[in-house]
Protein backbone atom coordinates (compact mmCIF):
# COMPACT_ATOMS: atom_id res chain seq x y z
CA UNK A 1 0.00 0.00 0.00
CA UNK A 2 1.54 3.30 -1.09
CA UNK A 3 0.14 6.21 0.93
CA UNK A 4 1.55 9.72 0.96
CA UNK A 5 3.03 10.47 4.38
CA UNK A 6 1.80 13.96 5.14
CA UNK A 7 2.84 15.69 8.38
CA UNK A 8 0.93 14.41 11.39
CA UNK A 9 -1.27 16.68 13.48
CA UNK A 10 -1.23 14.95 16.86
CA UNK A 11 0.34 17.92 18.67
CA UNK A 12 -2.34 20.34 17.44
CA UNK A 13 -5.21 17.90 17.94
CA UNK A 14 -3.92 16.99 21.37
CA UNK A 15 -4.01 20.61 22.50
CA UNK A 16 -7.48 21.21 21.04
CA UNK A 17 -9.14 18.07 22.40
CA UNK A 18 -7.35 18.26 25.73
CA UNK A 19 -8.28 21.88 26.44
CA UNK A 20 -11.63 20.98 28.04
CA UNK A 21 -11.02 17.32 28.77
CA UNK A 22 -13.10 17.11 31.95
CA UNK A 23 -16.19 18.59 30.29
CA UNK A 24 -15.82 16.12 27.42
CA UNK A 25 -15.52 13.19 29.83
CA UNK A 26 -18.28 14.29 32.22
CA UNK A 27 -20.81 15.71 29.74
CA UNK A 28 -20.32 15.02 26.07
CA UNK A 29 -18.79 11.58 25.75
CA UNK A 30 -21.88 9.83 27.10
CA UNK A 31 -23.69 10.89 23.90
CA UNK A 32 -21.65 8.15 22.19
CA UNK A 33 -22.74 5.34 24.52
CA UNK A 34 -25.27 3.72 22.14
CA UNK A 35 -22.72 3.39 19.34
CA UNK A 36 -20.01 2.16 21.74
CA UNK A 37 -22.30 -0.62 22.96
CA UNK A 38 -23.47 -1.64 19.48
CA UNK A 39 -20.00 -1.76 17.90
CA UNK A 40 -18.50 -3.76 20.78
CA UNK A 41 -21.44 -6.16 20.56
CA UNK A 42 -21.12 -6.67 16.80
CA UNK A 43 -17.35 -7.09 17.09
CA UNK A 44 -17.98 -9.77 19.72
CA UNK A 45 -15.64 -8.19 22.25
CA UNK A 46 -15.26 -10.50 25.25
CA UNK A 47 -12.91 -12.40 27.55
CA UNK A 48 -10.45 -13.50 24.86
CA UNK A 49 -10.34 -10.20 22.95
CA UNK A 50 -7.25 -8.04 22.59
CA UNK A 51 -8.86 -4.64 21.98
CA UNK A 52 -7.43 -1.31 20.79
CA UNK A 53 -9.35 1.97 20.68
CA UNK A 54 -7.71 4.40 18.23
CA UNK A 55 -8.42 7.96 19.39
CA UNK A 56 -9.65 6.60 22.71
CA UNK A 57 -10.21 10.01 24.31
CA UNK A 58 -11.19 9.77 27.96
CA UNK A 59 -11.66 6.02 27.77
CA UNK A 60 -15.39 5.36 27.97
CA UNK A 61 -15.40 2.79 25.16
CA UNK A 62 -12.24 1.22 26.56
CA UNK A 63 -13.94 0.91 29.93
CA UNK A 64 -16.92 -0.86 28.39
CA UNK A 65 -14.58 -3.27 26.62
CA UNK A 66 -12.74 -3.93 29.89
CA UNK A 67 -16.06 -4.64 31.60
CA UNK A 68 -16.65 -7.30 28.92
CA UNK A 69 -13.37 -8.93 29.88
CA UNK A 70 -11.17 -7.66 27.04
CA UNK A 71 -7.46 -6.93 27.30
CA UNK A 72 -7.62 -3.20 26.54
CA UNK A 73 -5.24 -0.71 24.95
CA UNK A 74 -5.76 2.80 23.61
CA UNK A 75 -3.96 5.61 21.82
CA UNK A 76 -4.79 9.32 21.72
CA UNK A 77 -3.12 12.64 21.01
CA UNK A 78 -4.54 14.46 24.06
CA UNK A 79 -2.61 13.85 27.27
CA UNK A 80 -5.36 15.43 29.38
CA UNK A 81 -7.94 12.97 28.01
CA UNK A 82 -5.58 10.03 28.53
CA UNK A 83 -5.14 10.99 32.19
CA UNK A 84 -8.89 10.57 32.64
CA UNK A 85 -8.86 7.32 30.67
CA UNK A 86 -6.16 5.95 32.99
CA UNK A 87 -8.28 6.89 36.02
CA UNK A 88 -11.27 5.06 34.54
CA UNK A 89 -9.52 1.93 33.26
CA UNK A 90 -6.45 1.44 35.39
CA UNK A 91 -5.56 -1.97 33.96
CA UNK A 92 -5.47 -0.73 30.34
CA UNK A 93 -2.39 0.21 28.30
CA UNK A 94 -2.95 3.78 27.11
CA UNK A 95 -0.36 5.44 24.87
CA UNK A 96 0.12 9.06 23.83
CA UNK A 97 0.89 9.40 20.12
CA UNK A 98 -0.02 9.78 16.47
CA UNK A 99 -2.75 7.75 14.84
CA UNK A 100 -0.46 7.60 11.80
CA UNK A 101 2.21 5.79 13.84
CA UNK A 102 0.46 3.41 16.23
CA UNK A 103 3.01 2.20 18.81
CA UNK A 104 2.08 -1.49 18.74
CA UNK A 105 3.43 -4.50 16.84
CA UNK A 106 1.90 -5.96 13.69
CA UNK A 107 -1.03 -8.35 14.20
CA UNK A 108 -1.43 -7.43 17.87
CA UNK A 109 -5.20 -7.02 18.25
CA UNK A 110 -8.41 -8.91 17.59
CA UNK A 111 -10.54 -5.76 17.44
CA UNK A 112 -9.54 -2.17 16.62
CA UNK A 113 -12.09 0.65 16.76
CA UNK A 114 -11.97 4.29 15.69
CA UNK A 115 -14.93 6.25 17.05
CA UNK A 116 -15.00 9.53 15.11
CA UNK A 117 -11.21 9.52 15.12
CA UNK A 118 -9.64 8.53 11.79
CA UNK A 119 -10.93 11.66 10.02
CA UNK A 120 -9.13 13.90 12.53
CA UNK A 121 -5.70 12.48 11.67
CA UNK A 122 -3.34 14.54 9.54
CA UNK A 123 -3.46 11.67 7.07
CA UNK A 124 -6.64 9.61 7.59
CA UNK A 125 -5.65 6.95 5.06
CA UNK A 126 -2.32 6.37 6.77
CA UNK A 127 -4.02 6.21 10.18
CA UNK A 128 -6.46 3.59 8.92
CA UNK A 129 -3.59 1.68 7.35
CA UNK A 130 -1.88 1.61 10.74
CA UNK A 131 -5.08 0.26 12.30
CA UNK A 132 -5.08 -2.52 9.70
CA UNK A 133 -1.40 -3.25 10.37
CA UNK A 134 -1.89 -3.90 14.09
CA UNK A 135 -5.02 -6.05 13.56
CA UNK A 136 -4.63 -9.82 13.45
CA UNK A 137 -5.62 -11.68 10.28
CA UNK A 138 -9.32 -12.43 10.59
CA UNK A 139 -9.72 -9.64 13.16
CA UNK A 140 -12.05 -6.65 13.04
CA UNK A 141 -11.50 -2.95 12.31
CA UNK A 142 -14.51 -0.72 12.98
CA UNK A 143 -14.75 2.81 11.58
CA UNK A 144 -17.38 5.08 13.14
CA UNK A 145 -18.32 8.47 11.74
CA UNK A 146 -21.34 10.78 11.60
CA UNK A 147 -24.50 9.41 10.02
CA UNK A 148 -26.41 11.02 7.17
CA UNK A 149 -26.75 14.71 8.15
CA UNK A 150 -30.09 15.11 6.34
CA UNK A 151 -32.78 15.30 9.01
CA UNK A 152 -30.33 14.75 11.88
CA UNK A 153 -30.86 17.17 14.80
CA UNK A 154 -27.19 17.17 15.81
CA UNK A 155 -26.10 18.15 12.29
CA UNK A 156 -27.27 21.69 13.00
CA UNK A 157 -24.79 21.91 15.86
CA UNK A 158 -21.96 20.84 13.57
CA UNK A 159 -22.96 23.30 10.85
CA UNK A 160 -23.24 26.27 13.20
CA UNK A 161 -19.46 26.38 13.72
CA UNK A 162 -18.56 26.65 10.04
CA UNK A 163 -18.54 30.48 9.87
CA UNK A 164 -16.57 30.66 13.13
CA UNK A 165 -13.69 28.45 11.99
CA UNK A 166 -10.66 29.37 9.87
CA UNK A 167 -11.15 28.73 6.16
CA UNK A 168 -10.21 25.10 5.43
CA UNK A 169 -7.55 24.34 2.83
CA UNK A 170 -8.86 23.59 -0.69
CA UNK A 171 -10.22 20.08 -0.96
CA UNK A 172 -10.31 19.49 2.80
CA UNK A 173 -12.98 16.92 3.77
CA UNK A 174 -15.92 18.20 5.79
CA UNK A 175 -17.25 16.60 8.99
CA UNK A 176 -19.70 14.46 6.99
CA UNK A 177 -17.24 13.40 4.28
CA UNK A 178 -17.45 9.73 5.28
CA UNK A 179 -21.18 9.71 5.99
CA UNK A 180 -21.89 8.57 2.43
CA UNK A 181 -21.77 4.76 2.48
CA UNK A 182 -19.94 4.43 -0.83
CA UNK A 183 -17.20 6.84 0.30
CA UNK A 184 -16.91 5.07 3.64
CA UNK A 185 -16.50 1.71 1.92
CA UNK A 186 -13.95 3.20 -0.48
CA UNK A 187 -12.01 4.65 2.45
CA UNK A 188 -11.82 1.22 4.10
CA UNK A 189 -10.89 -0.59 0.89
CA UNK A 190 -8.12 1.90 0.10
CA UNK A 191 -6.38 0.87 3.33
CA UNK A 192 -6.49 -2.81 2.43
CA UNK A 193 -9.58 -3.62 4.49
CA UNK A 194 -12.55 -5.70 3.36
CA UNK A 195 -15.85 -4.11 4.46
CA UNK A 196 -18.25 -6.70 5.86
CA UNK A 197 -21.09 -4.60 7.29
CA UNK A 198 -22.34 -1.02 7.39
CA UNK A 199 -25.01 0.02 9.86
CA UNK A 200 -26.36 3.13 11.58
CA UNK A 201 -26.84 3.70 15.31
CA UNK A 202 -29.29 6.36 16.43
CA UNK A 203 -29.11 8.01 19.80
CA UNK A 204 -30.74 10.73 21.89
CA UNK A 205 -28.57 13.44 23.38
CA UNK A 206 -30.03 14.58 26.71
CA UNK A 207 -28.68 17.43 28.80
CA UNK A 208 -30.13 18.61 32.13
CA UNK A 209 -30.14 22.27 31.03
CA UNK A 210 -28.98 24.61 28.29
CA UNK A 211 -25.78 25.68 30.04
CA UNK A 212 -24.65 22.07 30.36
CA UNK A 213 -25.48 21.40 26.71
CA UNK A 214 -23.34 24.33 25.60
CA UNK A 215 -20.47 23.29 27.89
CA UNK A 216 -20.60 19.79 26.48
CA UNK A 217 -20.41 20.93 22.87
CA UNK A 218 -17.68 23.44 23.68
CA UNK A 219 -15.47 20.62 24.94
CA UNK A 220 -14.91 19.20 21.44
CA UNK A 221 -11.65 20.06 19.70
CA UNK A 222 -13.39 21.71 16.75
CA UNK A 223 -15.24 24.05 19.13
CA UNK A 224 -11.99 24.99 20.88
CA UNK A 225 -10.50 25.75 17.47
CA UNK A 226 -13.47 27.99 16.67
CA UNK A 227 -13.02 29.80 19.99
CA UNK A 228 -9.38 30.46 19.21
CA UNK A 229 -10.41 31.94 15.86
CA UNK A 230 -13.65 33.81 16.70
CA UNK A 231 -13.78 34.06 20.49
CA UNK A 232 -15.56 32.07 23.17
CA UNK A 233 -18.62 34.33 23.29
CA UNK A 234 -19.30 33.86 19.57
CA UNK A 235 -19.15 30.07 19.92
CA UNK A 236 -21.27 29.81 23.07
CA UNK A 237 -23.88 32.16 21.59
CA UNK A 238 -24.01 30.15 18.37
CA UNK A 239 -24.49 26.91 20.27
CA UNK A 240 -27.15 28.40 22.56
CA UNK A 241 -29.13 29.51 19.50
CA UNK A 242 -28.70 26.12 17.81
CA UNK A 243 -29.92 24.29 20.92
CA UNK A 244 -32.99 26.53 21.33
CA UNK A 245 -35.33 24.38 19.15
CA UNK A 246 -34.53 21.36 21.32
CA UNK A 247 -35.15 23.00 24.71
CA UNK A 248 -37.98 21.21 26.54
CA UNK A 249 -40.60 22.66 28.87
CA UNK A 250 -38.83 21.09 31.87
CA UNK A 251 -35.57 22.85 30.99
CA UNK A 252 -33.80 19.79 29.61
CA UNK A 253 -32.33 19.71 26.11
CA UNK A 254 -33.07 16.68 23.90
CA UNK A 255 -32.02 16.04 20.31
CA UNK A 256 -31.30 13.11 18.03
CA UNK A 257 -27.98 12.08 16.52
CA UNK A 258 -26.89 9.27 14.23
CA UNK A 259 -23.59 7.49 13.67
CA UNK A 260 -22.61 5.38 10.67
CA UNK A 261 -20.44 2.36 11.38
CA UNK A 262 -18.39 0.18 9.05
CA UNK A 263 -17.04 -3.17 10.20
CA UNK A 264 -14.17 -4.62 8.16
CA UNK A 265 -11.43 -7.23 8.14
CA UNK A 266 -7.79 -7.07 7.03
Amino acid sequence: MNIERKPTTAKVNGQLWGARARDWADIQEQSCLPVYHEVLKRAEVGNTTRYLDVGCGSGMAAGLAADLGADVSGIDAAEALLMIAKERVQQADFQLGDLENIPFEDDSFDVVTGFNSFQYAGNPALALGEARRVTKPGGTVAIVTWGNPEGMDAASLVAVLKPLLPSPPPGAPGPFALSDESKLREFASSAGLRPTDVFDVDGLWIYPDLDTAVRGMCSAGVAVKAMEHSGEEAVTSAYAAAFAPFLQSDGTVRLGASFRCLVSQP
